[in-house]
């Protein structure tokens, strides 16, 4: 029989303790790793931090090259969009429509490039695309949803921010989804807020980060800024459950539909081609402030401080439709130029983001009309030429090294204002300005 010695019994019960305290705290680090809620997850900056910051200037993007989104793009092709973007300044940007492979792609496309760099920020506002019952068909029924779809879509986008919640900092439900003229798939409000509190649900039941945002984006009008018609209780209710308001507003459009500020009026007949264009064009965007005063004060009456950001507003630079040379004679590359600037100016001096639409030209939006002003509201044309809206950036050398598609980031016109300015038309000539807002 062995007698142990009184060292040796007291070394080998420190050893016990040692080991006991170790697998202790090995297993209370378990366990915490398990229960850390996901909105504890550092994330970066948060929404209020990013939006209206003109450091992280907000830009509409769709990565399509091709004719139909049938062809994706690829995650090195964007890359490469992104790679253009964030030299322009641009810090967030919104897409939607996430059953399509674009949206998670564009994601863990900026996931690769903050590996690769990790100075590099990019954000985005992600959107989840809204359809009624029997949407795109000849019955649509506006007083339902389209219940799977709808719920898939918003599956997914819970999924991708989960997945990258570094990077995505706000979800909108719906684009344009409540307002009437889109015709073949607009919901009415409570299918919105339905999902806005799902999502908001999700948030309280730590299933989505804290720190995001939720929104809908959609036209001044179905935001309560033009019409009775869109002033119901569910609107309403819609208001005070987002975080902020996601408002579009398209002077463009309204040159046609609405054109009583658009022309060259009485009294200013004596100025330059060039001052008569930049005096409509701030009439355009005094057009569009008025949208925005409207949406605000109707916001307002309900009792509500909302915070409001532009969410779309944008200037096509060709149309062979109601807005090109035989129609209102609104769009080329001079007046998109000013009106993109114009925009920049207000909602800067005013702390607001403008998700400023768009980044690249899109040849898919109108398929069947190549000529169609939808193709041409991009300050990139498909093949990467930066528009006149850009040109001082290229001067500035921000694009360098930087190319899309093959080519390297140049101008349109090659950078020749006269031959550009030549195919610049004056608005329609009118009689006394009346009543333009």
């Amino acid at each position: 029989m062995m007698i142990k010695s009184p060292i040796l019994v007291f070394l080998k019960l420190m050893a016990i303790l040692l080991i006991l305290s170790l697998s202790f705290s090995c297993s209370n680090s378990q366990e915490t790793e398990k229960t850390v809620p996901l909105t504890e997850t550092k994330t970066g900056l948060t929404p209020k931090e990013i939006l209206g910051n003109p450091k992280y200037l907000a830009i509409s993007y769709g990565g399509y090259r091709k004719n139909s989104r049938d062809v994706q793009p690829t995650i090195e092709e964007l890359k490469e969009d992104m790679k253009i973007l964030a030299a322009m300044g641009i810090g967030i940007l919104r897409t939607y429509n996430v059953q399509l492979a674009q949206a998670g792609n564009l994601l863990e496309a900026i996931h690769q490039l903050k590996q690769e760099d990790p100075t590099f920020e990019m954000y985005v506002m992600l959107g989840a695309w809204i359809n009624c019952e029997n949407a795109w068909t000849e019955k649509p029924n506006h007083e339902a949803e389209d219940l799977a779809g709808n719920t898939s879509e918003i599956e997914r986008i819970v999924g991708l921010t989960n997945k990258y919640p570094e990077i995505v900092k706000v979800i909108a439900v719906g684009n344009e989804a409540m307002v009437h003229w889109a015709a073949t798939y607009f919901v009415r409000p409570g299918i919105i807020l339905k999902w806005v509190n799902h999502l908001q649900n999700l948030q309280q039941t730590n299933q989505l980060p804290k720190d995001i945002w939720i929104t809908s984006s959609d036209n001044f009008a179905a935001w309560g800024g033009d019409g009775a018609e869109y002033h119901v209780e569910d609107l309403n209710k819609l208001i005070k459950a987002v975080d902020y308001v996601s408002l579009h507003i398209y002077p463009m459009h309204e040159t046609h539909y609405k054109p009583d500020f658009w022309g060259v009026f009485e009294g200013e007949e004596n100025l330059s081609d060039i001052e008569k264009i930049e005096v409509a064009m701030a009439r355009a965007r005094d057009f569009g402030i008025a949208q925005y005063d409207k949406t605000d004060a109707y916001i307002k009456s309900l009792g509500i401080e909302k915070p409001i950001h532009i969410g779309e507003t944008g200037w096509a630079s060709s149309s062979n439709g109601f807005y090109g040379p035989d129609g209102t004679k609104a769009t080329d590359e001079y007046k998109e130029g000013v009106y993109y600037q114009l925009m920049r100016d207000w909602t800067k001096q005013n702390g607001m983001a403008c998700f400023y639409f768009e980044a690249f030209n899109e040849n898919w939006k109108d398929e069947k009309n190549i000529g169609g002003s939808e193709n041409f509201f991009g300050l990139f044309t498909i093949d990467g030429q930066a528009k006149y809206a850009l040109w001082d950036l290229v001067d500035k050398g921000v694009f360098k090294g930087l190319g899309r598609s093959g080519k390297t980031i140049g101008k349109t016109y090659d950078g020749n204002k006269e031959a550009l300015l030549k195919e610049v038309k004056l608005p329609p000539t009118k009689g006394k300005l009346v009543g333009a807002h």
